[in-house]
């Protein structure tokens, strides 16, 4: 998402003397991407963002697969993954690829005692319930339901949550997220016909630099281990900083639909791409207006790639016996569609109130234990008449 952004004190140039009051110097950092060739920004802190006290234990966090060749239909029962107190051990992975691992998490607890920072992934955090703030290196974010809640890799953050009812789901994207490209002129800027633009995105703020010696313990995710570091002092000591690479927060709710005289396909919702999937949001719209159009979506084959696709609220029109927090899988190879009756009960309909979150792998995905214990077991006959 190329758009610039910068908050606190930063000095007039780039790699010049920069003083705090007492006459020594505040310490540069460049948070970049794809080495020198992607987004970056550039941070000064109170002290160095180097110091490693002590390296402690590692866990193993590589998701273990239970279905490795999938061509069953799923659905997945979401809400029946149950809540944690800690927020890395509320996640759970249920289907994934060397792509992108898709999972569910249930926080009851702020992360308070820990920061955390995934050096192998972008992260995705769909909220569907709860409300709280993203804290980094950056400044915060408050978040609510429907936000998409995008962090670039290497960023270090905690999450502070208002209550214990909290949903998320989450995708580890081990290529950068993007707004898709055909939204953005060559400059960047998002274009008029996109469904959203960057008036739409909650930007970081409120920076706060703590001036703090200790024990600060750092959980790092790298090349699927989580790893336990101890730092001298505070992470979040940053007094200032600018660029393009940062977090950001975009509602659902704030999606604008594209809508034609008769059905249009899955690319009219699409909300961020990467280079192996892409996430769309199907928001409350106005159904096609050609007098004898099918509101209901046609038959489809997904032939290179598995849809998946995240109920959050309303009414799921072509899906019978459809709740919040279900996850179904239409995998590639065979065909998919409207349940029996969805199809003839869409016509003469004018709107949809349905919310969901759809992401599509151009490769396959594979599903975990924690998959198969919130499937429904008969989702892929449902089609039978």
């Amino acid at each position: 998402m190329p758009l610039y952004h910068k908050l606190g004190k930063i000095p007039h140039k780039r790699h010049t003397i920069f003083k705090k009051e007492d006459g020594t110097l505040h310490y540069e950092q460049l948070f970049g991407t794809i080495g020198f060739d992607g987004m970056s920004s550039l941070m000064y802190h109170l002290h160095r963002p180097t110091m490693v006290k002590e390296v402690g234990k590692s866990i193993d966090m590589r998701p273990k697969a239970a279905v490795e060749h999938n061509i069953k239909s799923r659905l997945l029962k979401g809400f029946q993954v149950r809540p944690e107190d800690d927020f890395l051990e509320s996640r759970k992975v249920v289907l994934f690829n060397n792509d992108v691992h898709v999972g569910l998490a249930a926080p009851k607890k702020s992360m308070t005692d820990y920061f955390y920072k995934n050096t192998d992934a972008d992260e995705m955090l769909f909220i569907h319930k709860g409300t709280g703030i993203l804290k980094t290196m950056l400044g915060e974010i408050p978040f609510e339901y429907g936000d998409y809640i995008i962090i670039p890799r290497g960023m270090i953050y905690q999450i502070t949550f208002d209550t214990e009812d909290n949903r998320l789901l989450i995708a580890e994207s081990y290529h950068p997220i993007y707004t898709p490209k055909r939204y953005r002129n060559w400059f960047g800027q998002h274009l008029e016909h996109s469904p959203f633009c960057e008036r739409d995105f909650k930007l970081p703020k409120d920076l706060k630099a703590h001036d703090e010696w200790g024990d600060f313990m750092i959980k790092v995710k790298k090349q699927g281990q989580l790893h336990h570091l101890t730092y001298a002092s505070h992470p979040f000591d940053v007094v200032g900083w600018d660029g393009y690479n940062f977090p950001y927060a975009f509602s659902i709710h704030d999606f604008e639909p594209i809508t034609g005289r008769v059905h249009q396909p899955p690319p009219v919702h699409q909300t961020f791409e990467t280079s192996a999937f892409v996430v769309c949001s199907f928001c409350p719209r106005m159904y096609d207006y050609h007098p004898e159009s099918i509101p209901a979506p046609y038959n489809h084959s997904n032939i290179d790639s598995d849809e998946v696709l995240y109920y959050v609220d309303g009414d799921f029109m072509s899906r019978n016996n459809i709740d919040k927090g279900y996850i179904s899988l239409h995998p590639a190879g065979i065909p998919h569609g409207p349940h029996p009756g969805a199809y003839e009960r869409s016509i003469g309909h004018t709107k949809t109130e349905e919310l969901a979150v759809m992401i599509d792998t151009f490769k396959p995905l594979q599903l975990t234990q924690t998959a198969l214990d919130i499937d429904d077991g008969t989702y892929y006959q449902s089609w039978l008449e």
